[in-house]
């Protein structure tokens, strides 16, 4: 491999670099942002069908815009179409599918999408199509959105939920029974509310149960939350309309939880015992293998605190029988638990020794013993061969920046790499964990889908991507770097020189950072258009950097929680140091040195430009909180606590409360129907910039969210934010 160019660079983290390579063509917007000329293939909602026999993918026909879905016959290495999309194409219903799932004996499937009622697109009607007699049957025609819709275990009904009320249909009969009946705009039955959806990064608010008797469903009280209001100013309308939503800040009221247990044959609902508290979360249920048995993770408010709970659904009494703590924070998100079906026991994760390591307990709550150990993380629990006594994981063992598939026996010994090369493997195993899907990519090679044994053999490649399609193309040299912090702390970085780097010459450098707590942009693994948009950038003449800050993940609990009851404060002092390290190489251009980043990495750009004058000319923040009391509750709390226990710690993290000390040239850039960092952040910093006669630069867009898609909004943005580079940097 290519080795790095410059010696006053630290060493290498890992030797892969991608080299330069000749070529003529320039790299275009249009082309890596709204065409396909630089489109990856992949292999969309897979699933795994009868076992390890087969798995199932969904393809689109280009000819008329319809979704196919396609079966792949692993024994035999064939595929076949067994859902043709065109049938809906003359639907008069108005169906559109837009996902599907098998029926649990393989015979039908059940489509989910939207039906157009009165010039009214509205979600989630679903119909089911016989693989063997080639019939669909619309099984609902509401104009109400339902949404979370699933087959029972034994495949006889279907649940779902509508109007924030969970219903079931008899997939025979087409019978439908509603399950609960006081959903309403403040009553959520079924569904999460945005908070627990966004921050707890979980979808299903309720399950059935293994016999397919019962249902086990969260209910939101949102009452007491605070609402905000968002403007939408829809296309053709001269009105403006109001999108209200139930959002807690830090600080807020957050809903009250429920768990209820529903009976399906005596109708009848059991509520959980959970404490009398109500001001705490309840971030995952389970169903364990004991009938009647539900497992439930109860974390308090400050969540510091989390314990798992098992109750009784015949009369919902519960008791604890493991709880975690931590001074700092527990993130219930990386939670990991699997009730074993062969023997009382399940797989708990935990960071209690400084990385988050899998650990074997009994159902009464005793340690049998650690799974895995040693200075790496579990990043992902796939599942246990209970009949071969072996569990199988991700971790980042190989290094920080790599992900890797293993496997460890239940005693605790034999571990073994499964995957080889040198990379980022995303791993989804077969039921009976049989075969896997390996999902691998670098920083060098787009990704590539591989059907493998559990024992990591390759069985076939199902998807492959080439470089062929940047023949042509000018690559600048990416190579993976140690960057050093002011406490001596070594931080991971990249660095992407241009195409026909020149030590002798002196160039302007952007640096790229997200940096809140648990996360990781510093991979070796493909960047898709956002790494093109980068090659674009050093084509014309700029060096890009990236770092993991103190506070990220992938290196253990200390390195994360240093940021504690101060986000921003430990990652805006790497940045400095940083750039203040970028500044002494012989080839950067000290006086023309940049920063961006999009929401946490918007926080940390504004953050830069206000509370450290000077470090850089200018800065880019889209999507940026400005000041943490203005985000919601769930994850603003878990790193900061509330703003009043921890005022300093608020005040001093505020972009907005240091304008007045900001120097260079500032782009802000904002979604107006942003419902997760809301508008309301960009405009009270600008605010604040133009009390202190500070000069900013503004751009925002009407009816996009977030991410700011739709309608070319990506094209736009970085259009933009090219232009902004191009003449302030």
């Amino acid at each position: 491999m290519t080795k790095i160019l410059v010696a006053a660079l630290l060493p290498v983290l890992l030797p892969v670099s991608l080299p330069a390579q000749e070529g003529t063509a320039e790299w275009t917007l249009e082309e890596i942002f709204s065409s396909q000329t630089f489109l990856t293939k992949s292999l969309p909602s897979v699933q795994w069908v009868g076992g390890a026999k087969a798995l199932s993918y969904v393809e689109f026909d280009s000819s008329d815009g319809s979704k196919d879905i396609m079966l792949y016959d692993i024994a035999a290495g064939t595929q076949r179409r067994v859902f043709d999309g065109s049938l809906l194409n003359g639907d008069s219903t108005g169906f559109v599918m837009s996902e599907y799932s098998w029926a649990p004996d393989h015979r039908s499937i059940l489509l989910t999408g939207s039906h157009v009622a009165r010039r009214r697109k509205t979600g989630g009607n679903f119909a089911l199509f016989d693989t063997t007699t080639q019939e669909l049957s619309l099984m609902t025609t509401s104009d109400e959105p339902q949404s979370i819709i699933k087959f029972s275990p034994d495949g006889r009904r279907i649940g779902f939920v509508r109007s924030n009320n969970l219903f079931m249909i008899d997939v025979n009969t087409g019978a439908e029974t509603q399950l609960t009946r006081d959903g309403s705009d403040t009553v959520i039955n079924g569904m999460f509310d945005w908070v627990y959806e966004e921050e707890f990064s979980i979808i299903d608010a309720w399950e059935w149960s293994p016999d397919s008797r019962f249902i086990a469903f969260w209910r939101f009280d949102q009452s007491g939350v605070p609402t905000y209001p968002i403007v939408r100013y829809p296309d053709g309308d001269v009105h403006p309309t109001l999108e209200v939503t139930r959002y807690p800040k830090a600080g807020d009221p957050v809903s009250v939880v429920r768990i209820g247990v529903i009976d399906t044959e005596e109708l009848f609902t059991t509520w959980i015992d959970i404490g009398e508290e109500v001001d705490q979360y309840i971030p995952r249920i389970h169903w364990t293998n004991s009938p009647g048995i539900l497992a439930v993770q109860r974390l308090n408010r400050s969540q510091d605190t989390l314990q798992l709970m098992l109750a009784d659904v015949s009369d919902g009494s519960s008791r604890v029988v493991l709880t975690e703590t931590d001074p700092a924070w527990i993130d219930a998100e990386d939670g990991m638990i699997e009730f074993l079906k062969e023997s009382d026991r399940f797989i708990w994760s935990s960071f209690r020794d400084g990385y988050n390591h899998l650990y074997l307990y009994t159902l009464d709550g005793e340690l049998e013993r650690q799974l895995t150990s040693g200075p790496w993380e579990v990043t992902e629990y796939h599942g246990t061969d209970e009949r071969r006594g072996v569990v199988y994981f991700t971790s980042t063992r190989q290094s920080p920046v790599e992900r890797h598939l293993y496997r460890i026996g239940l005693d605790g010994r034999r571990m073994k790499r499964l995957t080889d090369e040198p990379g980022w493997h995303s791993s989804s195993f077969a039921p009976g964990m049989l075969a896997f899907l390996d999902t691998y990519s670098r920083i060098d090679e787009p990704l590539s889908v591989t059907l493998r044994s559990n024992e990591g053999e390759e069985v076939a490649v199902l998807v492959e991507n080439t470089m062929d399609q940047f023949t042509g193309r000018r690559f600048g040299r990416h190579t993976f770097v140690k960057i050093p912090a002011g406490d001596g702390e070594l931080l991971n970085g990249w660095m992407l020189t241009p195409p026909d780097f020149d030590q002798s010459r002196r160039y302007p450098v952007l640096l790229y950072v997200y940096g809140g707590p648990g996360s990781q942009i510093i991979r070796n693994q493909w960047g898709g258009s956002r790494f093109l948009w980068y090659q674009l950038l050093a084509e014309k003449g700029y060096i890009i950097a990236a770092i993991d800050n103190r506070g990220t993940g992938g290196r253990g609990k200390t390195f994360m929680q240093q940021t504690f009851r101060q986000m921003g404060l430990k990652e805006l002092d790497d940045c400095v140091e940083t750039a203040r390290y970028l500044k002494s190489l012989s080839y950067v251009d000290s006086t023309r040195l940049g920063i961006w980043g999009w929401s946490w990495g918007g926080y940390l750009t504004t953050l830069a430009m206000t509370r450290a004058p000077g470090t850089f000319r200018a800065g880019m923040a889209v999507g940026p909180v400005t000041d943490w009391s203005l985000y919601d509750a769930v994850y603003t709390e878990r790193y900061m606590g509330t703003p009043e226990n921890n005022r300093d710690g608020y005040r001093e993290t505020s972009a907005i409360r240091h304008a007045g000390l900001m120097t260079g040239n500032l782009l802000v850039v904002h979604g107006l129907a942003d419902d997760n960092v809301h508008w309301q952040n960009s405009v009270l910093l600008v605010e604040a910039l133009v009390r202190a006669n500070r000069q900013v630069t503004v751009m925002f867009y009407p009816e996009r969210r977030h991410s700011l898609t739709g309608n070319n909004g990506i094209l736009h943005v970085y259009t933009l934010l090219t232009d902004y580079l191009l003449k302030n940097l």
